[in-house]
C-alpha cells in the first residue's frame, strides 16, 4: 500500500508539472498575442498549482504592467527579484513601473554605520553567518590546543595569537547572524493595491487620516490588530491601512 501511494503521489506531481507547464506556455502565447489578462489568468493558475519561478513572476509582472496595473506590476516584479536578487532584467522593468507611481517617497538618510552593516550583511544569509561562527569556534579550539601543547615558544605564540583572532571572529559572526536573523524575521514587505488608501491615525475607520498613499507603493508592516496593519513608509511615515489595501510580498 504505501509503494502504491508513493507511486500515485509522484505521478500527481509529474501530471501537475505537465499542466503547470502547459498553462505557462499558454499564457506565453497569449502575452504575444496582446491577449494580457488572458496571460495572467493562464499564469495565476500555474501558481495556484504549488508552482513558483523568478520567469513566472517576472512574466506576471509584465502582463500586469501592459494593463496599466500598478500595484500587480511592482508586486509580481518584487516577488520575482527575491527568487532572483541579481537579474537585471528584473531589475530594469521594475525601475520602469516604479515610475508609474504617484507616491514619490525620499527615503531617510542613513548614518555611516548604517550603510556599512547593510553592505556586510548582505554578503551571507543568517544561516551562513552562523556557519560561519561555527567553524570559526572549530578553529579556535584547534589552535588553542595546538597552543597548550606545543613546546616551541614561536609556536605558542602564533597559536595563541590566531585563536584569539578566531574567537573575535566567531563573536563577529555571532552577532551577525542574530542580527541578520532578526532583520529577516522583521522584514515584511508589502505593496499597495488599492488606487487610493487613507493611512489612519488608529486602526478603525473613525479615526483621523494622517496622510494617503496610492497604488504600487512599497510598506513595511509593523504591526497588526484584526483587520488593520500598521506599515511604515521609507520616509518615516506611520499609520494604519486596512489589510484589503495591500498584498504582502
Amino acid at each position: 500500500m504505501k509503494k502504491l501511494l508513493t507511486v500515485c503521489l509522484l505521478f500527481g506531481s509529474i501530471v501537475g508539472f505537465a499542466q503547470s507547464d502547459a498553462l505557462f506556455e499558454q499564457g506565453i502565447e497569449n502575452y504575444k498575442k496582446g491577449a494580457f489578462s488572458n496571460a495572467v489568468t493562464n499564469w495565476k493558475k500555474v501558481i495556484d498549482n504549488g508552482e513558483e519561478s523568478a520567469a513566472l513572476y517576472f512574466n506576471l509582472g509584465n502582463a500586469h504592467y501592459k494593463l496599466n496595473n500598478v500595484g500587480p506590476s511592482i508586486y509580481y516584479y518584487e516577488k520575482a527579484l527575491q527568487l532572483a536578487p541579481n537579474d537585471s532584467d528584473i531589475k530594469t522593468n521594475l525601475a520602469f513601473a516604479e515610475n508609474a507611481r504617484i507616491d514619490v517617497i525620499e527615503p531617510l538618510p542613513k548614518t555611516f554605520f548604517s550603510r556599512w552593516y547593510a553592505t556586510i550583511a548582505t554578503i551571507f544569509t543568517y544561516n551562513g553567518w552562523a556557519i560561519i561562527s561555527v567553524i570559526c569556534v572549530f578553529l579556535f579550539v584547534i589552535l588553542f590546543l595546538l597552543y597548550w601543547f606545543s613546546a616551541s615558544e614561536t609556536k605558542k605564540r602564533f597559536y595563541f595569537t590566531s585563536s584569539i583572532v578566531f574567537a573575535l571572529l566567531c563573536i563577529g559572526t555571532l552577532v551577525m547572524a542574530f542580527q541578520t536573523y532578526s532583520d529577516f524575521t522583521q522584514n515584511r514587505p508589502a505593496i499597495i493595491f488599492a488606487e487610493t488608501t487613507e493611512v489612519k491615525s488608529e486602526p478603525n475607520m473613525g479615526s483621523t487620516s494622517a496622510f494617503e498613499i496610492h497604488e504600487g507603493t512599497k510598506v513595511q508592516i509593523i504591526d497588526e490588530d484584526d483587520d488593520w496593519a500598521r506599515i511604515r513608509l521609507a520616509d518615516g511615515k506611520d499609520g494604519w491601512i486596512p489589510f484589503n489595501d495591500f498584498k504582502q510580498l
